[in-house]
């Protein structure tokens, strides 16, 4: 029940802002493009919009320990995996949003959240064993892990909006280049796309976001290994799911060399950002996803 007030929340905060952003666009468009992107942290409608995420992130955020921290167990699956990634993304977008202008991200935000955090409502997740819930490697894998699938989550949504935000400037904010989603998210032509920094500052964010995403997807790697060796007997096990992790590891990690050591930027950045983040997705979601609804196992 929680979980589909959380998506009916979200579902109509998007409409509702949606339908303010349509009424302040042809007041504030003329402006923008005279003296650059506003500062709209500290308008009373942008506190109102950071206000009410948070109450969506309370409800939501207690939807989920409801749902996976259960009198029976841990519970857990592809839905509350999606779930508790898009909380914890959009508690780190939350926290972000102070300092920068990201008014343009929250559509694309809201949008995700309202699909993701119905999913747990649909599937109900399994019982993960009394052994590995009270294991301490097992704890600190569970929530590094989480914590960075939700940084990862967050980066992917920034590289999404840079690569249209990239894509407007070259077309000159050409209507006939924006994509149906583009248009269903942003409406008109960069009306919340120049509602975000300048594309060096949000290539600056990004990096610093997949930095702090790579160092916590580390030790949720490492400390999964420790964990497998304490509850299967041996440190490694090579299925899909490690495969698929630590070849995602290795694209982030080559992601942040090769920009640090070659200056590697732009669009080829953005789709290695894009293409790490799918392969960090299919190392759990993906196989969990196949297991619970393709084969239809618990």
């Amino acid at each position: 029940m929680l979980f589909k007030l959380s998506s009916l929340a979200y579902a109509l905060t998007l409409f509702f802002m949606m339908f303010l952003n349509r009424q302040e666009h042809h007041k504030t468009y003329a402006t923008q493009h005279a003296t650059g992107p506003r500062d709209t942290q500290k308008t009373p409608q942008n506190l109102a919009i950071h206000f009410v995420l948070f109450i969506l992130l309370v409800l939501h955020g207690y939807a989920c320990y409801l749902d996976i921290f259960t009198s029976e167990g841990l519970v857990f699956g592809f839905a509350q995996a999606l779930s508790l990634m898009a909380w914890v993304g959009i508690a780190l977008y939350w926290i972000e949003s102070w300092f920068f202008s990201l008014q343009g991200m929250l559509p694309l935000v809201l949008v995700l959240a309202t699909l993701f955090s119905f999913l747990p409502a649909l599937f109900e997740g399994s019982i993960i064993s009394t052994k590995s819930v009270h294991s301490p490697g097992f704890k600190l894998h569970f929530i590094t892990a989480n914590i960075a699938y939700g940084v990862m989550f967050l980066a992917a949504l920034q590289a999404t909006l840079m690569t249209w935000q990239d894509r407007n400037l070259r077309s000159n904010h050409s209507k006939s280049n924006k994509s149906l989603v583009e248009m269903l998210l942003l409406g008109s032509p960069s009306r919340l796309l120049d509602q975000l920094p300048p594309l060096m500052t949000m290539e600056r964010v990004l990096f610093s976001i997949i930095g702090i995403g790579f160092c916590l997807l580390t030790v949720a790697v490492f400390s999964g290994v420790f964990f497998s060796q304490a509850l299967f007997g041996r440190a490694l096990i090579f299925d899909h799911k490690t495969v698929f992790a630590l070849l995602s590891w290795s694209m982030f990690g080559g992601l942040l060399y090769a920009h640090w050591k070659v200056g590697l930027r732009g669009t080829e950045a953005l789709r290695w950002v894009l293409g790490s983040f799918v392969v960090l997705l299919l190392a759990y979601v993906g196989s969990r996803f196949v297991f619970e609804v393709v084969l239809n196992k618990i």
